[in-house]
């Protein structure tokens, strides 16, 4: 029978986001060790989204957008600004720092944010490869549609489509768009398999779901079908045998890398951002 994964709320750089990964009975779909929908959320002018400085180790983030725009940059020296449809993916491998503002045309402006991110852990063997950054427009990644359904893939491979996203473990990120009274096929039966309706109401077996719920499938369930007009993101991937530790903004396999990348970011030993150098975000308190 699915699962349903209630989400906390969060307040992030004044965005307000609602985490469902990692999740108290489900730390990992697949690759997917982190997910959080952001907004959606509407600013006055000269307010906004300010993620300063802050390091990763041992993923890639994933950022994807409905509606709004969020500016990126990092340590490799991109900057550039995220639109909807666009793919923003950053692998972090052994250290990279980035931030996430707002462009001055943005933030002098009425604006508003929606959208999803998410970090998808590494593979035990790469943890340590080089960092890596890939923008990718929306007009190159692959669509599919039929019978009332518009897919995109965003990474990995999924209902004979291949993302040229450069992922580093089986997985699938799909935004669906579906007419009333389709039914979906999970893309791969032997994957872990994740729902996340963005609009409408689904069913998968005799159960409902709408608006905001993030549904994972167990082994039985192959279908999904739409009961009105809704969007829905699928995701996830082999299932890790070995669930890495995450803690702060850092995964890592061992309890001393973490704290290793821990005193790293204390001391200021990654590397800067250019044109965005002169505040970060400092590491959390220990929890008393």
């Amino acid at each position: 029978m699915a699962t349903l994964l209630t989400a906390t709320s969060h307040d992030i750089g004044g965005l307000d986001v609602k985490r469902i990964l990692p999740h108290f009975d489900k730390k990992m779909v697949g690759p997917f060790i982190f997910f959080d929908h952001m907004g959606p959320n509407h600013f006055p002018r000269g307010e906004g989204i300010n993620v300063r400085p802050h390091p990763h180790i041992g993923l890639s983030t994933l950022t994807y957008l409905f509606t709004g725009s969020i500016y990126h940059r990092d340590s490799l020296g991109n900057s550039l600004q995220i639109e909807p449809g666009d793919v923003n993916w950053m692998t972090a491998g052994r250290g990279i720092v980035h931030s996430e503002r707002e462009s001055l045309e943005v933030r002098a402006s009425e604006h508003e944010i929606n959208g999803l991110q998410c970090w998808v852990a590494l593979p035990e063997s790469m943890t340590e490869i080089a960092p890596r950054f890939e923008h990718i427009k929306k007009q190159q990644l692959p669509e599919k549609i039929e019978k009332g359904v518009l897919m995109r893939l965003i990474v990995g491979d999924a209902y004979g489509l291949s993302s040229p996203v450069k992922n580093y473990s089986p997985m699938f990120y799909v935004d669906t768009v579906a007419e009333q009274g389709s039914q979906i096929t999970k893309p791969h039966p032997h994957h872990e398999t994740a729902v996340y309706v963005i609009y409408g109401e689904i069913s998968v077996g005799d159960t409902r779901y709408t608006q905001g719920d993030f549904v994972l499938l167990d082994d039985s369930e192959h279908e999904i079908t739409t009961l009105m007009h809704s969007r829905f993101i699928l995701l996830g991937g082999s299932k890790f045998n070995k669930v890495p530790y995450l803690h702060w903004n850092f995964v890592a396999y061992s309890k001393e890398r973490i704290e290793q990348a821990k005193q790293d970011w204390q001391a200021q030993r990654f590397a800067k951002i250019p044109g965005d150098d002169l505040e970060y975000i400092e590491l959390p308190s220990p929890k008393k």
